[in-house]
């Protein structure tokens, strides 16, 4: 290490006259210093004692080596000692002879010599010397006005903390005491560093006002709720966990403290507290809450999970495969290789019965989200009421009725896939919350403040023109486009007639093994259920296959389809021949008949009284072939 001499400059000073006679009977210790040659030169009795070393050894010790570490703030002090001719400093820490650190402030002066460079008279203070001094003078001055039982409180702290100097120094926990007033009488280092507070900024103050102020959510905490205060009061120790202390840079630490009530000539003078920082310790209670918080929800998620894919069991009949050679299959497939391996929304259009589910079912099983669940929400089946709980879920006590928390299915779809079948029966005042968790995947369970937070892939399939329903003011454009993203149109049954021997094979198969019974299609089965409308498609294809079998009759199936729309060849003997219609023919009275039950029923479709009704139908089937035969 490079010594002072090195590094200070030597300036052009007339020549030192010299210490005085009363340099050794100066009560303030005094070093003469050569900062040139990084000596000290001569140190007084007083500075001997102060610093702990003989005088002799003070006289061959170097400047550098008594503040060890300090070197920098040793060379700035110094020049401007020589720059100013005066100059002062608190930053210079020498420590004693016996190694502990001692708190000085120097006063250095310019001691001019001709040769060899100036000195510096170094007159030092001991601080804490000071502060004692100013205590004794303060309690003086208490004396002399007349209040002696002030005098009596702030020596009973000041012995305290004298007394017990090194205990308070070395202690882990911070203390600090308070006199029956709240005013802070002394604060230990331990305290100083876990409050940011230093003990001059504290001492003489109300600590309450400045460090415990508020609880944690910044609730206002009075004074004559403060325990701390309340040992001056009642006398009694009070130990307190879970509050929190305010640092200096307005950030929160939790404590667990004692205040301890200080008695003399048996009467409370004050406190003193002890507390320790318990953030860590409260940090990890908290995890630990969260992390058993966290196994409850996926507890509850699983049980949920289990509930819904043991019902999605119950009532799944079809078949998960895509069955079909046809152009129309064919054209499906590459959309559904296509969109798979991304998350964008998929828009699946088509009537109903054409397996728009199988074609979600077979975009999330080729997706990365295929080891998750596919959750299906049938939308047209939900009660209006109760749209927001079963997308979302709800909290117990949300409603009449919510006896227990309950999983939404967008949680249950978490990190999967969520088809929204009949999306276009979705109220109009319940789409914008469902638009925003697409678009920002959070939401909140009825009845809670909570934010939750999911990663859901959505499908949605209807047979419903969403874009008309948009221009109708039905249907949400924002939620659209927001669906829409890639449309995939389900091909009805008529659209591809060369599947239908396929699907027919298929669903007499599992009829078959049902039945445990051997049956098989005819090339007159065939023929028939070929030249057949199927406005009920693929649903009524399966419905017609399952009839047939239960009535079949020596492993001959009898295929009935409805009259009209059928055509039928295989007239018996001597039965008058009935009419034959042409495909057009057919569709034009159907047409007809379901125009005039509409009129009969002032175009109401579903419900009491409906054409539905009227006609015996589904009214999904009716709304299907509304929409074939192009009556609006």
């Amino acid at each position: 290490m490079p010594n002072l001499s090195d590094l200070v400059a030597p300036h052009a000073r007339p020549a030192p006259s010299g210490a005085g006679g009363t340099f050794d009977f100066s009560a303030a210790p005094l070093l003469l210093l050569d900062p040139n040659a990084d000596q000290i030169v001569e140190a007084n009795p007083a500075a001997c004692a102060l610093l702990g070393y003989d005088r002799a050894l003070l006289r061959q010790m170097q400047i550098s080596a008594l503040h060890a570490g300090q070197l920098p703030a040793l060379i700035v002090f110094t020049q401007a000692v020589i720059a100013k001719g005066s100059y002062w400093t608190r930053s210079l820490t020498p420590r004693h002879a016996a190694g502990k650190e001692l708190r000085l402030e120097y006063a250095g002066s310019l001691v001019p010599r001709a040769d060899d460079g100036p000195l510096v008279l170094l007159t030092i203070s001991d601080l804490e010397e000071r502060e004692r001094r100013s205590v004794d003078a303060a309690a003086d001055d208490y004396m002399r006005g007349g209040i002696p039982a002030w005098k009596r409180v702030e020596r009973v702290f000041r012995d305290i903390e004298r007394e017990n100097q090194l205990i308070l120094r070395a202690a882990g926990e911070g203390i600090y005491g308070v006199n029956a007033e709240g005013k802070t009488t002394f604060v230990n280092p331990a305290a100083e560093r876990m409050l940011g507070w230093s003990a001059d900024e504290l001492v003489g103050h109300d600590i309450h006002s400045i460090v415990h102020h508020s609880h944690h959510d910044g609730k206002h905490y009075p004074h004559e709720d403060c325990p701390i205060y309340a040992a001056f009061r009642d006398g009694a120790v009070h130990k307190i966990d879970g509050e929190v202390f305010w640092r200096k840079d307005g950030s929160t630490v939790w404590v667990e403290y004692t205040s301890t009530p200080i008695r003399d000539r048996n009467l409370v003078v004050g406190a003193v507290v002890v507390f320790r920082d318990v953030s860590q310790r409260r940090e990890a209670d908290e995890k630990l809450r969260s992390a058993l918080a966290e196994v409850d929800r996926l507890r509850e998620r699983l049980e949920q999970e289990n509930a819904y894919l043991q019902e999605e069991i119950r009532i799944e009949t079809n078949p998960r495969g895509i069955i079909g050679r046809s152009e129309a299959i064919q054209n499906v497939l590459r959309q559904v290789k296509l969109v798979a391996p991304t998350d964008a929304s998929v828009l699946i259009t088509g009537e109903s019965g054409t397996g728009k589910e199988l074609i979600a079912r077979a975009i999330h099983e080729a997706s990365g989200r295929h080891d998750r669940p596919l959750i299906r929400v049938n939308c047209a089946a939900i009660p209006r009421e109760l749209f927001e709980s079963e997308f979302f879920g709800h909290v117990k006590g949300a409603f009449t009725g919510a006896l227990r928390d309950r999983v939404g299915r967008f949680e249950l779809a978490d990190g999967g896939t969520l088809f929204l079948d009949e999306v276009g029966e979705i109220p109009l005042e319940l789409q914008g919350k469902l638009l925003r968790v697409l678009q920002e995947g959070n939401f909140e369970r009825v009845g809670e403040e909570r934010t939750r937070t999911v990663d859901v892939r959505v499908i949605a399939a209807t047979n419903r023109d969403l874009k008309q329903e948009v221009q109708r003011g039905r249907f949400r454009e924002d939620l659209y486009f927001r669906l829409n993203v890639f449309p995939i149109q389900s091909a009805s049954l008529r659209e591809r007639r060369e599947d239908i021997p396929l699907l027919a094979q298929h669903f007499l198969m599992s009829e078959s093994k049902a039945l445990n019974s051997e049956l098989r299609l005819s090339e007159a089965d065939v023929r028939k259920l070929s030249r057949y409308d199927w406005p009920g498609n693929v649903r009524e294809l399966q419905n017609v296959i399952e009839r047939a079998a239960i009535l079949a009759q020596n492993g001959r199936l009898r295929i009935d389809l409805p009259e009209t729309h059928a055509v039928v060849s295989d007239n018996r003997k001597g039965e008058p021949r009935p009419a034959i219609l042409t495909d057009e023919e057919l569709r034009a009275q159907e047409r007809a008949n379901i125009a005039a039950a509409l009129k009969a029923c002032n175009n109401k479709v579903s419900g009491a009284g409906g054409a539905a009704e009227l006609l015996a139908m589904k009214p999904t089937t009716l709304a299907s072939r509304i929409k074939a035969l192009g009556l609006n």
